[in-house]
């Protein structure tokens, strides 16, 4: 392994938490590199508008805050690598992370990998994927220009992306399994105020219907009210059913997962791994919000500073 895959720190993920981490430690002069199997800034780069982020008053699109964070942790030398972790293990007093692309080994890394979509695992999702049953609104939306559209889901995600579909779609139909939205009331209202939108509660989805070309036109519910199916005319589906951690790269490794597979971190974002720290949407009982991510990457940069030191000083 050469030097230059030697690294003082390492961030498996370049999401807000991975970026917020870099622009910390390699402003203090600690060699850090970034690896993003996927999109640089995450689910957040893929988030049409974010309203909530501190210092933005108007809100920021999610994909200028997360180039601006990339900038910034460039600015002061983080390296970003585009590779897929496939695994991590101590060696010598080393963490050795193995990629495609080949090993790199760092004295201190943080698992910062975020979380993806939930699937609902119906007839015609996986075959349909792509064209037709979508993940992200603000990546594929603009594809349902004057079109109907199906979206699933009851919390802040799903009322969130309905309201921008309107930019595009003409009709927009919300299936929600239970009898109530768990978003928040200031979304609700507007969805309630929105002509383009009706909502299905009591209503799970069953399928997803394609006609002899391979085009989705229909999507089959469930009414659990008159427990009988409902089809709904549709050009396309949204789903926004929940968030899964990424780590089935640390299934073989010691570090401690709960029962849904997030990492187990402390309030020092330690994991049970010496060295080896967690943060962001990928840690058991994150709030999966950015302005939280962020600040839990700053906080796992000045613990992994203090580790290092001591380090140093054995």
């Amino acid at each position: 392994m050469s030097n230059e895959n030697i690294y003082d720190v390492i961030t498996i993920g370049a999401g807000p938490a991975a970026l917020s981490a870099a622009i910390y430690t390699s402003r203090e002069d600690l060699k850090t590199l970034l690896i993003e199997k996927g999109v640089i800034g995450g689910l957040a780069a893929i988030t049409d508008q974010i309203d909530n982020y501190p210092g933005f008053a108007e809100g920021v699109e999610g994909l200028k805050l997360s180039d601006q964070l990339r900038k910034q942790a460039e600015r002061f030398g983080a390296k970003i690598e585009l590779d897929e972790v496939q695994s991590i293990r101590e060696e010598n007093g080393y963490k050795i992370v193995k990629g495609y692309g080949g090993e790199y080994k760092a004295r201190a890394l943080l698992i910062a990998t975020g979380s993806d979509y939930v699937k609902l695992g119906i007839p015609g999702e996986q075959e349909y994927y792509g064209r037709g049953v979508h993940y992200c609104a603000t990546c594929d939306g603009a594809f349902y220009k004057d079109k109907r559209l199906v979206v699933v889901g009851s919390g802040n995600s799903s009322a969130q992306e309905s309201l921008f579909l309107t930019r595009f779609a003409t009709n927009i139909d919300v299936l929600i399994r239970g009898d109530h939205w768990k978003a928040s009331d200031v979304l609700v209202k507007e969805i309630e105020a929105n002509d383009k939108i009706k909502v299905h509660f009591n209503t799970t989805t069953e399928e997803v219907v394609a006609d002899e070309n391979g085009k989705v036109v229909k999507v089959r519910g469930h009414d659990k009210n008159t427990d009988k199916d409902v089809f709904i005319e549709s050009d396309g589906i949204f789903v926004f059913v929940g968030l899964k951690p990424n780590t089935e790269f640390l299934q073989n490794s010691d570090i401690k997962l709960d029962e849904q597979g997030f990492v187990i971190g402390n309030k020092d974002q330690e994991t049970n791994v010496q060295g080896v720290f967690v943060a962001g949407d990928v840690r058991s009982g994150a709030t999966m919000q950015i302005a939280s991510a962020t600040g839990e990457g700053a906080i796992a940069a000045l613990r992994m500073r203090e580790y290092l030191e001591e380090l140093n000083r054995k």
